[in-house]
């Protein structure tokens, strides 16, 4: 298997280096290059096309949340596959990370996380998972956006069964996959169907951006 390719965003170039030596030191990944904004971040990407982007939140010029949207419109308008952003930031409960999970971010790193977690992370999100439960991605959104005024449901969420329904707001819930297959009399494999259907009708990436589907949209309670 080919290393993971892996770009760097943060504008503190003393911190740029030690993760860099981080994850060279790892045979299964490669250091695809490194930039000090989101501008750069933006050129960077374009030209190196990671597989995944560690993304500081704060940044001069562009910051994280825009260069996230726009690598993540680039590759959408290119047609190539768009990278995995993981976002730094500095707080655990930080509404630049929701901002940022909202543009498109599988999720969330601390700064100061211990190494192997970060590199645990960092090969979660290449597999096509979030790194933050849904519980947690509820009670982050819960946190910043108290007042926050939800959107009715859109066309696409008729699109979905009814059956595909009952799956997603049990995985909005923060069920796993095995929670949801013994509620629903499912096998694992079936719910991961259902997931992956779920995510395609809704333009979603993965399951962090399930729970911002829910949070942010009122949505029927019986269908």
């Amino acid at each position: 298997m080919s290393a993971i390719r892996i770009a760097l965003v943060d504008d503190q170039a003393l911190f740029r280096a030690g993760v860099r030596m981080l994850l060279e030191s790892q045979a299964d990944l490669a250091f695809a290059g490194e930039a000090g904004d989101g501008a750069a971040a933006r050129e960077l990407v374009a030209r190196t096309r990671p597989d995944v982007v560690l993304m500081d939140v704060r940044m001069p010029r562009v910051d994280g949340i825009q260069a996230t949207r726009d690598i993540l419109g680039d590759a959408a308008d290119g047609g190539y596959p768009p990278p995995r952003v993981l976002v730094l930031t500095t707080f655990d409960l930080d509404e630049n990370a929701a901002r940022a999970i909202r543009a498109g971010a599988s999720g969330f790193v601390l700064k100061d996380a211990d190494p192997d977690f970060l590199l645990a992370a960092v090969r979660t999100v290449h597999q096509g998972n979030s790194v933050i439960a849904a519980n947690a991605t509820r009670e982050l959104f819960a946190h910043v956006d108290r007042g926050r005024e939800r959107r009715s449901a859109p066309p696409s969420w008729a699109e979905l069964t009814q059956r595909e329904r009952e799956i997603f707001r049990l995985a909005a819930r923060g069920l796993s996959n095995a929670e949801i297959a013994g509620a629903e009399f499912l096998s694992e494999a079936t719910v991961k169907t259902h997931i992956s259907r779920v995510l395609a009708k809704l333009g979603l990436r993965d399951r962090v951006q399930l729970v911002v589907f829910a949070y942010e949209h009122t949505l029927p309670t019986e269908d």
